[in-house]
């Protein structure tokens, strides 16, 4: 796939088209080592591309694991909160020195990036970024039953019968019932719940109907992709191709 070298910038940097291809003008950037004449130039994501000395390092798709802290929500755009998109313009990624390509230079962030799904401001845990509308879409998809395991602590008790009960579906005043879901009695008061859905407020309001109140609740797992317990609460990273992968055939 080949971009104009100023989309290219504009799309991979901090800088506006206009404003790429001023420093296109002034001889600020390099490809393959040649000092670029004009915006118009076609690159590739192949291509070494320098922008005053610093490497860019473009990207079709990007795929972000955010281990998401309370406070933050998971939308693009808000007037009252931070969103994550926000949030994670703000932070650094915590760099694995096992895969090659994240070798210390600039990140640069993709300007369509959009959370996958939603995870309710008090929520913690594991949310995915990305700008893979198809990824998304699959990954969402009631059609594709991707199971998300959430970690839980209730107010109350648990027994067998609540166990049963999330199995065989509830009614939480859909038109229908739950789709079937795996708890994990941990404590008396600690839980997994595993679903297939996304409803809003799903696995609160199935907890309700218990008659429970959920106390704390943390995502650990969407799909192949399990929280990476190296990412402290509020650390992000990008995604290794073999979870790209893994992924994409979840479901």
């Amino acid at each position: 796939m080949n971009l104009r070298l100023d989309k290219y910038l504009a799309d991979f940097t901090e800088l506006t088209r206009s404003r790429a291809k001023k420093e296109i003008r002034e001889g600020r950037v390099q490809v393959n080592g040649e000092t670029a004449k004009t915006g118009n130039d076609k690159v590739a994501f192949s291509d070494s591309i320098l922008w005053d000395g610093r490497e860019i390092r473009g990207q079709k798709y990007q795929y972000i694991l955010l281990n998401k802290p309370t406070g933050i929500i998971s939308s693009t755009a808000d007037d009252r909160d931070e969103t994550a998109v926000e949030y994670i313009k703000k932070h650094s990624p915590v760099v694995l020195p096992s895969v090659p390509e994240y070798d210390g230079k600039s990140v640069f962030l993709a300007k369509d990036l959009f959370p996958v799904g939603r995870l309710d401001k008090d929520t913690e845990g594991l949310l995915i970024l990305t700008n893979d509308g198809g990824l998304a879409h699959r990954l969402l998809s009631p059609r594709h039953h991707v199971a998300k395991k959430y970690f839980v602590q209730l107010d109350k008790n648990l027994d067998t019968t609540d166990v049963e009960k999330m199995r065989d579906g509830m009614d939480i005043g859909e038109k229908r019932l739950t789709s079937p879901a795996v708890l994990e009695i941990l404590a008396p008061r600690e839980a997994f719940l595993t679903i297939t859905e996304g409803k809003f407020h799903q696995v609160k309001r199935m907890f309700a109907k218990l008659g429970k109140t959920v106390t704390y609740l943390k995502r650990v797992e969407m799909g192949t992709l399990v929280l990476d317990e190296s990412l402290a609460v509020g650390e992000w990273r990008f995604l290794t191709e073999e979870e790209i992968q893994n992924l994409a055939s979840s479901g």
